[in-house]
């Protein structure tokens, strides 16, 4: 069985072959439980790509290349809750904040273009603030038996949209 750190290197490879090296992913997870497994493995996925690993407040980086971004047990609500908590310990007076200001307290410093889901049609909190604009593309498939096909059909789903950005 493919664990998820594996799986992270699959998809990392089909995307350099496709030739999307400076592809960029962020993969979450809410299941606390998850945080063992996923640690040792990783190293494998650092021989590609310049991976950064949020485990709650930790961040480990390792590697160079491909720029792979995994958040274990980190939701958008915490995220954003955590910037907030950054901004008033800054004392930023509240008349200063604006989206530029909460930007820059953010994790997670990207606008994906295309968000991956797998495993059913419900959205979560990843990301919530930086996929805003993002395009959603919703597979039944789990993530552990997601395949190349599958991130095919994907891309030529979102290469078919006319994207508008919010209007």
């Amino acid at each position: 069985m493919v664990t998820a750190p594996e799986k992270v290197f699959e998809v990392s490879e089909w995307c350099r072959e496709i030739g999307l090296g400076g592809a960029t992913f962020h993969i979450s997870t809410d299941d606390p439980d998850e945080v063992v497994p996923y640690l040792p493995p990783l190293r494998k996925v650092a021989t590609i790509a310049h991976l950064r690993l949020h485990v709650g407040d930790q961040i480990e980086t390792a590697g160079e290349g491909m720029r792979v971004t995994i958040a274990v047990g980190k939701s958008g609500r915490e995220e954003i809750a955590e910037c907030i908590r950054k901004i008033a310990a800054e004392g930023i007076p509240p008349e200063a904040i604006d989206e530029a200001t909460i930007e820059h307290h953010l994790t997670f410093h990207c606008t994906p273009d295309l968000v991956i889901k797998t495993g059913g049609s419900h959205l979560t909190d990843f990301l919530i603030w930086q996929s805003v604009y993002s395009e959603f593309f919703f597979s039944d498939v789990n993530w552990k038996w997601f395949r190349k096909i599958d991130l095919l059909r994907a891309l030529r789903d979102f290469q078919s949209r006319a994207r508008r950005f919010g209007a």
